[in-house]
């Protein structure tokens, strides 16, 4: 029997019947996709709804990574704001690539209206939430959201949040009526199922062991298999290996933490009144939303450099929600997880073509969901000559992240944020 995901909420409550074989023997393909999470899978159904034939290679299960135990959020947007990319590209590219973001969340909520995904239960709305108060700064920048990229924003204050968020934190939120939060590994293995019905085939359990990209036909291996393909999709995250060097020294795998209250409706609904997700503003903040009907809390937070687990996963952040909402100083935690994400020092997704007929499509972290959408998306069509779309991502290439200076950098800048978001916070008290 093939081992199980991680002890995750979406593991547990997974409508997973299908299991995919390990790669054996010599196989011919127009396209080798390596990686299994949603970037990689939402290539191979676009590929295989062209008719290209595809052999996606996953070394663990389906949406094994992030992609299967992360917060459920779907909004566009991307790690880094808009005004960080307007620096680096001019005002005309970075809205171009905010509206590729939409476009990243329609593409989900496509797949699963069209698909008929029930089991992803998608949930309308995502409240970003302030801890201090703005001074008329959200609603402004909320508004010029709405007029710039016709977004459904609403503009929450003060009395209105807390009536329906019960905490003393909270000063002001926008709710995004567009966004949505759902069950993101259910989702992808309702992708995987479609790209294999119309004849993608998917190997798990079966890593990369090396891969030789020169030449017309590359030639990609794992301990039981030989993959001949024309193009090569590099689509892995936080657990990339060294197959591909350029992409392992481009990012930085970052951990975030996740829980799972036990079961309490009462106590749950009387501290979060509302069914839409919550993300606050501070640079790595908490996000968390009901689910289970809204009797369980799953809620998020922390990032971290550390790739190995502390063993006070639940404690660390039990801490946070219980300080945000002293009312649930008696509800359980009943299991809690990290997984790694990938982060470029830009903060944006790397998603391009290496050499001809080598593409990279990963660094999802901190808004994986919408970006892994549209990274699969637009690589696909740049394989099958649809658009060349992948190019609005090239001032985002594969930029070196520093080594262990970066990986130091990284955690030093997290610390400073929290610090200056206590700060801010505190003076709004």
């Amino acid at each position: 029997m093939l081992p199980a995901h991680v002890d995750t909420y979406y593991s547990r409550t997974a409508a997973i019947s299908e299991t995919y074989p390990e790669a054996a023997g010599r196989m011919e393909a127009d396209v080798c996709i390596i990686g299994g999470g949603l970037a990689g899978l939402t290539a191979a159904l676009k590929l295989a709804r062209t008719g290209r034939s595809v052999v996606l290679l996953e070394a663990r299960r389906v949406a094994w990574g992030a992609s299967g135990r992360n917060g459920g959020f779907v909004s566009a947007g991307y790690a880094t704001g808009l005004s960080s990319i307007e620096r680096r590209v001019g005002s005309d590219h970075a809205r171009e690539l905010f509206r590729l973001s939409m476009e990243g969340v329609d593409i989900v909520r496509s797949e699963i209206d069209e698909l008929g995904i029930k089991d992803a239960h998608p949930v309308p709305g995502i409240a970003k939430v302030l801890r201090y108060d703005s001074r008329g700064a959200l609603q402004a920048a909320s508004e010029s959201q709405q007029r710039e990229f016709g977004q459904t924003l609403r503009y929450l204050p003060r009395a209105e949040v807390r009536e329906l968020l019960a905490s003393p934190r909270y000063h002001e939120a926008v709710l995004d009526e567009d966004a949505f939060h759902f069950h993101p590994l259910n989702y992808g293995s309702a992708l995987a199922r479609e790209a294999m019905r119309l004849g993608a085939a998917i190997h798990e359990h079966s890593p990369v062991t090396s891969a030789d990209l020169e030449g017309p036909r590359k030639i990609v291996r794992t301990t039981g298999a030989e993959i001949s393909a024309e193009h090569v999709v590099f689509a892995t995250g936080g657990y990339t290996d060294d197959v591909l060097p350029a992409l392992k020294r481009a990012f930085l795998p970052i951990a975030t933490y996740v829980l799972l209250t036990e079961s309490s409706p009462d106590l749950v609904q009387g501290a979060i009144r509302m069914q839409a997700a919550i993300l606050d503003d501070r640079r790595a903040g908490d996000y968390y939303r009901r689910v289970d009907g809204g009797s369980r809390i799953l809620w998020g937070g922390r990032i971290t450099t550390r790739t190995t687990d502390p063993r006070n996963i639940a404690s660390l952040l039990r801490r946070e929600m219980v300080t945000t909402y002293p009312q649930l100083s008696d509800l359980k935690v009943e299991v809690a997880w990290s997984g790694l994400m990938s982060y470029a020092r830009h903060l944006m997704p790397q998603i391009g073509s290496w050499k001809p007929g080598v593409w990279y499509c990963t660094a999802f972290g901190g808004h994986g969901m919408n970006t892994t959408a549209i990274g699969g998306t637009v690589v696909a069509e740049g394989i099958t000559g649809e658009s060349d779309r992948y190019r609005l991502f090239a001032p985002f290439g594969l930029t070196w992240n520093g080594g262990i200076i970066g990986r130091a950098a990284a955690q030093l800048t997290y610390w400073s944020y929290q610090v200056a978001d206590a700060a801010r916070e505190f003076r709004s008290r």
